[in-house]
């Protein structure tokens, strides 16, 4: 029985020391996406009919990452045996019985890698009918990589790693990727064939070339001029160089989009976010995760969504916001809080030093200050006045507090919930609303207000208070 299409074997099972970190290297992010994450999209892209993942270290935590990106990817587990060639070797178990298509190995700490550089390789590998095709990479400094030696004619000869290579061989510029396109029946060959007999008792793939050549193979390899393509990530310095470069081309490719982006230096954005054309970027903005903002919104400075949705031509400066949906035309900021479960409606606003939480707020309706405004639903064209608070839990439940349509409520009110405010109410300066307030109906507080003459000369003789009160009430005309 015969197998064909595409299978892509990505290495994961390392442990990845250099990073000095509890999770596996592979699960680290740059881009709002882990690196295993990178290498198997791009995979998808590819249009491999088996992606096999070989995972050990920290096995249920990458298998989960992998499963939760692509349910039809197979987990492989490497054995006690260690290296790359076993790693594949154990992979290739995992195989359809007599898979004959291409196998791609690919590691799953190298992110940059693109479809368009694997679908030429492949291309190239298939239409040179080779048993193994290398992607290589030409680098300023190849310093501890495994140079690709060529014959004179050009040709592939040979994999030297570094510590074996001779000064003529260190000379060479054009280093192995670790990246592999091999022909299937030659693979399983050559890896039966290879051994631990080495300084770190592996077993190691790239000596499977050797076996492939020695058996007649026929082996190129095929340089590519972007380095970042086939960086690997190996210490934390390494994954933020990847990661700036990964971003610098996220924002270069939303500006050829038609996304103003005023400071790119500064700004981040992930993968998963979706930008219109005709948004505005301002400085110091981190879009994360699925944001996704319409046409005409102006972003920034100094704000970081998350998972947030921002209509068209929207406003939101300064803010913090997580799993918050903003209308078409709404402000928000500076210096607010978007906690998850916010929901403003088109033309309304939530302004300076407000926080809310699991609340909806009506088209044109407007928190402009100091609030906080949580577990709420405010109907449309209402505005709540500056330092409301609505006390939503009682120490053991949470209640929601619902205010009506054209609403006007007073500074400094506290809406003691579950509470109904309808329609067209008024509410003063200070109310500490404790019940529902029918529609069309002002509440208030009363509490009459003492002026006690004289105190202040009286209990803070000798301050400037005291002072002042005594000069103001000599000027003041004789009361008849």
């Amino acid at each position: 029985m015969s197998a064909s299409g595409l299978a892509v074997v990505i290495l994961a099972a390392g442990q990845g020391t250099r990073m000095k970190s509890a999770k596996a290297k592979v699960l680290h992010t740059i881009a709002g996406v882990p690196l295993v994450g990178h290498v198997l999209a791009t995979a998808e892209e590819l249009g491999a009919a088996h992606i096999l993942v070989v995972v050990r270290h920290e096995r249920d935590a990458v298998a989960a990452a992998v499963t939760e990106q692509n349910p039809n990817a197979i987990i492989i587990d490497q054995d006690e045996i260690p290296g790359t060639g076993r790693a594949v070797e154990v992979a290739l178990g995992g195989l359809p019985e007599g898979f004959d298509g291409p196998v791609v190995v690919l590691s799953a700490d190298v992110p940059l890698l693109d479809a368009a550089t694997l679908r030429a390789l492949v291309s190239a590998h298939r239409h040179e009918a080779n048993a193994l095709t290398i992607l290589s990479a030409k680098l300023d400094n190849p310093s501890g990589f495994g140079r690709i030696i060529r014959s004179a004619d050009g040709h592939f000869e040979a994999i030297v790693e570094h510590k074996d290579a001779t000064s003529e061989q260190l000379a060479v510029t054009e280093v192995n990727a670790g990246v592999y396109v091999f022909e299937a029946g030659r693979l399983r060959s050559a890896l039966a064939g290879i051994g631990t007999d080495n300084a770190q008792r592996e077993k190691y793939l790239t000596d499977a070339a050797a076996g492939i050549r020695a058996s007649g193979g026929r082996i190129e390899a095929v340089p590519v001029s972007d380095h970042w393509l086939v960086a690997g990530i190996n210490d934390r310095v390494q994954l933020g160089d990847a990661a700036r470069e990964l971003n610098a081309r996220i924002v270069r490719g939303w500006q050829l989009a038609g996304v103003t982006i005023h400071d790119p230096a500064s700004t981040w954005i992930d993968l998963k976010t979706t930008l219109a054309e005709d948004v505005e970027i301002l400085p110091g903005t981190q879009l994360k995760g699925a944001t996704v903002v319409g046409r005409g919104s102006v972003i920034g400075p100094d704000t970081t969504l998350v998972d947030c949705e921002i209509g068209e031509n929207a406003t939101v400066k300064r803010t913090d916001g997580t799993l918050a949906v903003i209308g078409d035309g709404a402000s928000v900021g500076p210096f607010a809080y978007l906690r998850p479960g916010t929901y403003l409606d088109a033309d309304g606003k939530i302004g300076t030093f407000v926080e809310t939480k699991n609340t909806r707020i009506g088209r044109g309706s407007k928190v402009p200050h100091l609030s906080y405004i949580g577990d709420t639903e405010v109907g449309e064209y209402s505005n709540v006045g500056a330092g409301t608070i609505t006390a939503n839990y009682d120490g053991v439940n949470k209640h929601r507090t619902v205010v009506g349509s054209h609403v006007r409520s007073g500074s400094h009110n506290v809406f003691v919930a579950p509470v109904r405010i309808g329609d067209g109410a008024y509410t003063g300066a200070g109310t500490v609303v404790r019940k529902d307030v029918p529609a069309g109906s002002l509440a208030i507080n009363v509490a009459p207000q003492r002026n006690m003459a004289g105190w202040v000369e009286a209990n803070r003789a000798g301050t400037a208070a005291a002072k002042a009160a005594a000069e103001a009430s000599a000027g003041e005309p004789n009361q008849a």
